[in-house]
């Protein structure tokens, strides 16, 4: 019935009263009261007068199957995507997924994250209807030491993506930060399962400031939104869409070469800190050394103040810029 009073809203050029609603549906006033509240509740904008009844003013902006696949050609991702309004974290839901047999190429998508993740354990703030999480699942036939490089390939389709969406130039922090106007607007996880020695499983969760305008003081200086940075509001099922068309071209490459060589020049070219200073944070350590590029297997160049060259793993350090987050 709730799906109904959304669509007699919708067929309307004005207001329209409860008193006509009940009769048109056959419900209660106090029930056509309460489904007007669980509208708003799920985003939709209902201005309400009294004497003058109820207005839909706007419809909130979905990230469903149906919404994503109105914008991917017919050939892309032809795995099952599944939607959900709010969970736990999409990452941890790809894993418990993966573990009932959940098939290569599945992509969870949420409106809302409760217990979002962030890379060495940190919290990801997933507020409703802004921005996007995802993850993808993957059961690629490749030794273990490659599931690190597919986060590259990852953030080269984000910043492409990014890039598209805002009209403005994206790189990437190493490894997998995006960077708009000096500042963070996605994250990428990557996470494994194993069997024996081998790859069971490769999820890939991304998550993308879009439209949110806001951010905790805590994070201000670095995080921000492509609509905070441009003014516009970016629909999210197209971004999402512009992504996976992105990423499965990389990801067909990458499976072929099995390294990131086909995309080095491409990567260099969006890091943010190459020829410059860097801190590598490893522990309580902190080294300065200059970023150089990438090696073919994702692995950061720098140089030391004596001239030599290190090869700088993922995973085991966090790069920050030598005078703040790049």
């Amino acid at each position: 019935m709730k799906e109904k009073v959304l669509e007699y809203l919708k067929a309307q050029q004005g207001f329209v009263s409860g008193q006509d609603i009940s009769e048109q549906l056959g419900v209660s006033r106090t029930a056509v009261w309460k489904y007007i509240g669980a509208l708003k509740q799920e985003g939709y904008e209902i201005e309400s007068v009294t004497r003058k009844g109820y207005r839909l003013l706007q419809s909130p902006e979905f990230i469903t199957e149906k919404d994503i696949r109105s914008f991917l050609p017919e050939n892309v991702w032809p795995g099952e995507i599944r939607y959900f309004a709010s969970i736990d974290s999409t990452n941890e839901e790809a894993k418990r997924q993966a573990a009932l047999g959940a098939k290569d190429g599945t992509l969870f998508v949420a409106d809302n994250q409760t217990a979002g993740k962030g890379r060495r354990g940190r919290n990801w703030v997933s507020p409703k209807g802004e921005d996007i999480f995802f993850t993808m699942l993957f059961r690629p036939d490749l030794p273990a030491e490659c599931a690190s490089m597919i986060t590259l390939v990852a953030a080269l389709a984000a910043a492409a993506a990014a890039e598209k969406h805002s009209g403005e130039s994206c790189q990437i922090k190493w490894p997998n930060d995006i960077v708009l106007h000096g500042k963070k607007i996605c994250g990428i996880l990557t996470e494994m399962g194993l069997e024996m020695s081998e790859i069971s499983y490769v999820i890939v969760g991304v998550g993308v400031n879009i439209n949110r305008k806001e951010f905790p003081e805590d994070i201000s200086y670095m995080a921000t939104s492509i609509r905070r940075e441009t003014g516009q509001k970016v629909i999210r099922a197209a971004f999402l869409a512009d992504f996976l068309i992105e990423y499965t071209k990389r990801y067909e490459q990458f499976l072929q070469s099995r390294s990131l060589a086909p995309f080095k020049e491409e990567y260099e070219e969006r890091l943010v800190n190459i020829g410059r200073e860097v801190k590598i944070i490893r522990k309580d350590e902190e080294l300065i050394r200059t970023a150089l590029g990438i090696t073919e297997r994702g692995e950061l160049l720098a140089k030391t103040a004596e001239g030599d060259i290190e090869k700088i793993f993922t995973g085991e350090v966090s790069v920050r810029g030598f005078y703040g987050y790049v």
